[in-house]
């Protein structure tokens, strides 16, 4: 099987020096694709520069991603190849920042030209955030024939909040399969199809069991 897995944050820069992110350390998408590996199977993993794991990574290839777009043009440069599973476990950050404004003398906020680092004597910042495009909605116009797993991991709420997320993904973004986890869930994992939900309790069963569905 030829597949692609993600893991990690995307970071979206303020400046040279500061960025805003998820907490990630792409550590589940690199074990998966370890698995993967290890089970014979062709992968690329496509993993976060900001990626702390520090775990060996034995992908067939592995290429590394900065910020939404980055991974969103790279994913989308690997339509023309045959790939038959797509593992979209990285943490995509919902928004990438906008224009930014600084306090004036008087008291007023005026746009702030960009700069390698916004200096502290600026004052207080007023800072748009502007909602990134989803990528996981991109994914089946990019691999028509792929089998696609998206992840959601709820912060808040109960787990039925979280496998309700995880099938709207499925309906929203027309993915075949949804991991649902974080800590709205709880121990371990959820697969979740538009049939059915298994629970797996951890990282090596859920490996197994998203093996077996290519």
């Amino acid at each position: 099987m030829n597949c692609i897995v993600t893991a990690g944050p995307t970071c979206e820069p303020l400046d040279d020096v500061r960025r805003l992110t998820n907490f990630s350390t792409g550590r589940l998408g690199t074990e998966l694709a370890n698995f993967l590996t290890a089970r014979g199977h062709r992968v690329t993993l496509f993993v976060s520069e900001a990626a702390t794991y520090a775990g060996e990574r034995r992908a067939t290839a592995v290429k590394t991603f900065s910020t939404t777009a980055d991974l969103r043009a790279k994913l989308k440069a690997f339509s023309g190849k045959k790939v038959e599973a797509i593992f979209h476990a990285a943490a995509v950050s919902d928004f990438a920042f906008g224009q930014i404004f600084a306090e004036t003398k008087s008291g007023e906020f005026a746009a702030l030209k960009a700069s390698k680092k916004i200096s502290t004597r600026k004052g207080s910042l007023l800072v748009e955030l502007v909602p990134t495009p989803k990528i996981i909605a991109a994914l089946r116009g990019w691999f028509p024939k792929a089998k696609i797993v998206g992840w959601k991991f709820e912060a808040d709420g109960q787990r039925t909040d979280t496998l309700r997320a995880a099938k709207k993904q499925l309906a929203d973004c027309a993915t075949d399969f949804c991991v649902a986890n974080g800590p709205a869930y709880g121990r371990g994992f959820n697969l979740v199809s538009a049939d059915e939900q298994k629970h797996f309790a951890d990282a090596q069963k859920l490996f197994a069991a998203l093996e077996k569905i290519f």
